[in-house]
């Protein structure tokens, strides 16, 4: 794992507190909403860039945990996050808005990290990524309208809008720029810009974290209980689907690689790309964009935690190789 993913969670702290600072100056708080987003957009586009999209059947080779693991990221989590955030968030709509952002759209990126650190199937977890990525794109906006429409109002012309401009409009981007670079320049140094965007999303999203917070850095400091109205539906999400996945893979009798991967995609949750439409789509609405920068917080510590209880599983010879 490179180092800037191992000191992510820190760099994450971090801007957060710089942003809380930069919010008692005043002119800096004004200023600070407006580059948000290009910021998100410069950070999705360096997300997309290496993903193939010509590999979507790749990862239908293996029907039985594919299947499995849309069913469980794009049908049961829907479903379990609203009824969790009903439970526990009942009184703050905002709060559940931003709960199922971060909860319906799966990880495109670091799941990956932690499918190898948990000796899973890193091949079959990287087959299923464009199917994650694409289905999530064209779902996120219907599960706005089904989960959130009846809790906060939703601007429909304002929500294509935005996502057009911060998703689709990245995603072209590119998608686009991959084609020609590796025409252009080749494999090899297709995956040295690769290396240097991996470095360059982190940087744009933790300035984009520092700008959040610059800029509702007042609503944060009045609303301090947040991460602990956050921190019960958050860990309940992974206690919930981790048992689930084990259920599931021994029911089906998936192997321990098999199980490790579909532990890892339907755990690790994609908050930059909800970020990105949160604060494009609901400017006026501050805690739904907080939520999805509190959610990293708490949740690669626990897929740390995750990927250590698989590897303890898997020393204890509970499933088959």
């Amino acid at each position: 794992m490179p180092l800037f993913e191992k000191v992510q969670p820190f760099l994450v702290l971090l801007s957060v507190l710089v942003g809380l600072a930069l919010a008692q100056i005043g002119w800096l708080a004004n200023i600070a909403p407006k580059i948000i987003v290009p910021l998100l957009a410069l950070m999705l586009y360096a997300t997309f860039l290496p993903i193939p999209l010509k590999g979507l059947g790749q990862g239908l080779r293996n029907f039985k945990v594919t299947s499995t693991s849309l069913i469980v990221n794009f049908v049961w989590t829907p479903i379990f996050t609203w009824i969790n955030g009903y439970l526990f968030l009942q009184d703050s709509p905002d709060l559940r808005v931003g709960l199922i952002m971060l909860m319906v759209t799966p990880c495109t990126d670091w799941y990956l990290v932690f499918t190898g650190v948990a000796r899973g199937d890193v091949a079959l977890a990287t087959a299923l990524l464009p199917l994650n990525l694409v289905l999530q794109v064209i779902l996120l906006p219907v599960y706005l309208l089904i989960f959130a429409g009846t809790l906060v109002e939703i601007n429909i012309i304002q929500l294509f809008d935005s996502l057009f401009w911060v998703l689709f409009l990245p995603l072209l981007v590119a998608t686009i720029s991959r084609q020609l670079i590796l025409i252009w320049k080749g494999d090899v140094y297709f995956q040295q810009v690769v290396a240097k965007m991996a470095i360059f999303q982190v940087i744009c999203l933790n300035l984009a974290i520092a700008t959040i917070f610059a800029s509702q850095g007042k609503v944060v400091i009045q609303h301090p209980e947040l991460i602990f109205q956050l921190f019960i539906p958050v860990v309940l999400f992974f206690v919930v689907n981790f048992v689930l996945g084990q259920l599931i893979g021994r029911y089906l009798k998936f192997s321990y690689q098999e199980v490790a991967c579909l532990s890892c995609t339907t755990l690790a949750r994609n908050s930059p790309l909800s970020l990105a439409i949160a604060v494009s789509a609901f400017p006026h609405r501050p805690l739904i964009a907080l939520v999805l920068v509190i959610g990293p917080l708490i949740e690669l510590p626990v897929m740390v935690l995750i990927s250590q209880l698989l590897l303890l599983i898997r020393r204890r010879g509970q499933w088959q190789q």
